[in-house]
């Protein structure tokens, strides 16, 4: 479901009838919602307040939703997981989006009660909340890079890295280096929920962490391409 009760969401819409239904739909559900109706709005709402998770439409006056995430993700504070709702026809800003650092998106139109699916929509950017690793489990150190498991950083070649909480999950992932794990499989195990169609999520989130963790993501040694069957980790 979408998490213990009690979850910050901001729903930022200018359609009022999709932001309005949203957030009642989860302040049933015993979470703290708040709206906003266009991008400067939004802005200065998680200036006001930072919430868990923004549910973020991409088309919106003032500004798109990717400069609110954009301005968001530069502010200082841990940074909220965020959900894109996106048009069908709209699969270029998804993507970008996802580059950018969404944990997620849903296509429009489409029951508020996809918010709360496993997997789905704000279950995706709050599994993190749940804490599948243990307090004090040691970090994994390879040459020239340390995962902090417990304390989620990453260190590369001894310089600490920004990760977006799905990136850091999806490297936290494979332990066991050397086994190789396809799309359906991390999409399952990272994104927790089994049936997802689009794997294109995945590929995106491998070439973010690519960008960061190897010297050449053009030629990558620690997180490979395994051709026909996925990705192997090989630090």
């Amino acid at each position: 479901m979408f998490g213990a009760p009690g979850v910050d969401v901001l729903v930022v819409d200018d359609e009022a009838t999709i932001s309005e239904v949203v957030a009642r739909y989860l302040t049933r559900a015993g979470h703290r919602t708040r709206t906003a109706a266009d991008g400067p709005a939004a802005v200065a709402s998680v200036i006001e307040r930072r919430p868990d998770v923004l549910v973020l439409d991409v088309m919106l006056p003032g500004f798109s939703g990717l400069e609110v995430m954009r301005r968001v993700r530069e502010q200082e504070g841990p940074a909220p997981g965020i959900i894109l709702l996106t048009a069908r026809g709209e699969e270029h800003d998804r993507v970008s989006g996802l580059r950018q650092g969404a944990d997620d998106y849903l296509v429009k139109p489409f029951s508020p009660a996809e918010t709360r699916r496993p997997g789905r929509g704000a279950r995706a950017p709050l599994a993190v909340h749940e804490e599948p690793i243990a307090p004090g489990e040691p970090p994994l150190v390879f040459d020239g890079l340390v995962v902090d498991l417990a304390g989620r950083r990453v260190v590369v070649d001894g310089t600490e890295v920004e990760m977006t909480r799905r990136e850091f999950d999806l490297l936290a992932f494979p332990r066991l280096a050397g086994r190789a794990f396809d799309r359906d499989q991390l999409m399952d195990a990272v994104w927790a929920f089994p049936f997802y169609t689009d794997t294109s999520t995945v590929t995106v989130h491998v070439r973010r962490v690519r960008s960061k963790i190897e010297a050449d993501p053009a030629n990558p040694v620690r997180l490979q391409t395994v051709w026909g069957v996925g990705y192997r980790f090989s630090a």
